[in-house]
Order: C-alpha cells, then sequence, then structure tokens
C-alpha cells in the first residue's frame, strides 16, 4: 500500500508553511505541523474540520463532483463520482475513517443525483444498522458522527435547482453543516460565531485544492518540474486561503468556548 507521506513529502517540498500543512490536512487529514497560533486561528472560524479527514470534505467532494457533472447523464455523473471517491480512497490508504467517509460520500451522491430524500434518508439509515451490527465501535467516534451530520444535512436541505455552481456548493457546504455544527459543540464545548462567513468565503476553494493538490503531488513525484505549475496555482488559492482565516481570526467576540 502507498504510504501518504510520501505525497506530503512531495508538497512540503513545493509549499512553506502554513500552506502546506493545510493542504496534506485537506488531502490526506494528516496532523498540522504548523504553529499552535494558527491551529488556534482554524478553530476561532470553523474551519478546523477543512483540514480532518472526518468525512466532510468528502461528502462535499462527492456531491460537488455530482454537481458539476449533472448535465451528463445519471450513468455518466454517477460513474464518475464513484470513480473519484474510489480513486481517492486508494490514493490516500483505505483505513476506516476514510472508508466511512467514502461510504457516506456514495450515500449523498444517491441522493442528489435521484433527488428522493426518502429513499436516501432510508439507504442512511439501513446503513446505520449495518454498522451497528458489523462494526458497532464506529457508531462513537467523531469522524462517523460528523460524516452522518453532513450526509444528513445534505440530503435534507442541500438540493438545488440554480443552474450555477457557485450557488450549488455554497448551499451544499451550508447543509452539511447544519448537523456538524452541534456534533462539534457537544464534544468540543465551542462555537464560533463566523464560522457560516469562513465557510463561505472558503468554499469554492476546496474542490480545486483538491484537484491540483492531488496534481502536485503525483506529478511532483514523478518529476519536480511536472508538479511545478500545479503547485503554484495551490500556493495561489492557499494564500488566500490563509488570508481569510489570519483576518476573520482578528475579529473579537466571535468564538465561544465553554
Amino acid at each position: 500500500m502507498i504510504s501518504p507521506a510520501i505525497f506530503t513529502n512531495v508538497i512540503n517540498s513545493y509549499l512553506p508553511e502554513p500552506e502546506a500543512s493545510l493542504l496534506n490536512g485537506i488531502i490526506f487529514g494528516v496532523n498540522l505541523k504548523t504553529t499552535k497560533e494558527f491551529y488556534q486561528q482554524l478553530k476561532i472560524v470553523g474551519l478546523l474540520h477543512l483540514v480532518v479527514l472526518s468525512g466532510i470534505n468528502i461528502t462535499l467532494l462527492a456531491a460537488m463532483v455530482s454537481s458539476v457533472t449533472k448535465y451528463f447523464s445519471k450513468v455518466i455523473s454517477t460513474m464518475i463520482t464513484i470513480l473519484t471517491i474510489i480513486l481517492f480512497v486508494i490514493f490516500v490508504g483505505p483505513k476506516a475513517p476514510i472508508i466511512r467517509a467514502a461510504f457516506m460520500g456514495l450515500l449523498t451522491h444517491v441522493a442528489i443525483i435521484t433527488g428522493r430524500k426518502n429513499y436516501t434518508l432510508y439507504a442512511l439509515f439501513l446503513s446505520l444498522i449495518f454498522i451497528l451490527i458489523f462494526w458497532p465501535l464506529w457508531l462513537k467516534t467523531v469522524s462517523l458522527q460528523l460524516s452522518y451530520g453532513a450526509t444528513l444535512g445534505i440530503i435534507l436541505f442541500g438540493q438545488s435547482n440554480s443552474k450555477n455552481n457557485i450557488v450549488n456548493n455554497l448551499r451544499l457546504t451550508f447543509a452539511a453543516q447544519v448537523f456538524t455544527v452541534p456534533i462539534i459543540f457537544f464534544y468540543f464545548k465551542q462555537v464560533s460565531l463566523i464560522s457560516p462567513l469562513a465557510n463561505l468565503l472558503v468554499a469554492e476553494t476546496i474542490p480545486p485544492l483538491m484537484v491540483f493538490g492531488f496534481l502536485t503531488a503525483i506529478l511532483g513525484k514523478i518529476n519536480f518540474f511536472l508538479g511545478y505549475i500545479p503547485s503554484l496555482i495551490s500556493y495561489g488559492i492557499l494564500s488566500y486561503l490563509v488570508w481569510i482565516i489570519e483576518t476573520l481570526a482578528k475579529i473579537p467576540y466571535i468564538f465561544l468556548q465553554f
């Protein structure tokens, strides 16, 4: 099995901190190797979920791929989305959190392409029973609960008839937060009042970062110069992301911790 460390080192060779840690976290879910101050800033603005493979990123990735490919037939859209998720799992490594997140992503995709909430809610419930029978310990993990929360939010509130992909992606992002924010508060006793705005401002950066981040890691592993262009694009997007995080974190009284 290919170790993600092989590719995280490639990204580290192109990007400075905290951009490198952000990209590695978004793609691979590896621990941030940056300052405590920047980690705290991520918590303050409610964007820490971006760098944890809790399932939210994969859920959003599946939903957004489905949204982008909706102009194709449902069969082609389904194949592209499923292939994307499978490649992601293979690339990152089929560990338990990744499998859980991929499973949730596929369920979300079913909800989006069929538009049948009742059918998908039923499938979501059955998957919960299936996990309860075969992997009961998974139910105690925050990552699974966040995955289910994000999936449920998208099923219930993420549908949109808009032809604007930006509008669709923003709605998916907010829908995913409906049930994940309470879970985060329950476990970590913290609330970011500016989280909705922060997520709104960075929602469109995640899909291109995952695409160009993967290209940087794969092409850069083959040859340094092949990965140079996608790394520059990634750096530009990440610089904006870092600026948003650092700027919003300076606003007073936006973070409550109990």
